[in-house]
């Protein structure tokens, strides 16, 4: 039972607002700081910090720091990141899929009230 409790702390990742985004965009290769922020429309700098920090804490992506002037950093799945995106990415393109008809529920419920 107990692991079952501790599952909710997994499951805080993948209902995480930007995680499973900040995942699909590293579906490639390693993208550095500024990539991945023009690639996650609407997350702030601290926000996409904090985002790659409790990702790299769950082993999820590796933070490479290259000897370069002036020197930058890359973000990379690690293995386990990559089945977290393969899992995630039915729910995403779900998602997409379904954005237009969400919209237009959203809009027909909220012209109700």
């Amino acid at each position: 039972m107990q692991d079952v409790c501790r599952t909710r702390a997994v499951l805080d990742i993948v209902g995480d607002k930007w995680a499973l985004l900040v995942v699909r965009m590293l579906k490639d290769g390693p993208l550095r700081f500024t990539e991945l922020k023009r690639a996650v429309e609407g997350i702030s700098q601290r926000m996409l910090t904090v985002t790659l920090r409790d990702l790299e804490r769950d082993g999820l992506l590796t933070r490479t720091v290259h000897a370069v002037m002036p020197p930058h950093v890359s973000y990379e799945l690690t293995p386990m990141g990559r089945t977290l995106r393969e899992a995630a990415a039915p729910l995403l393109e779900w998602s997409v899929r379904h954005m237009p008809q969400i919209d237009a529920a959203r809009a027909a419920y909220d012209e109700r009230g």
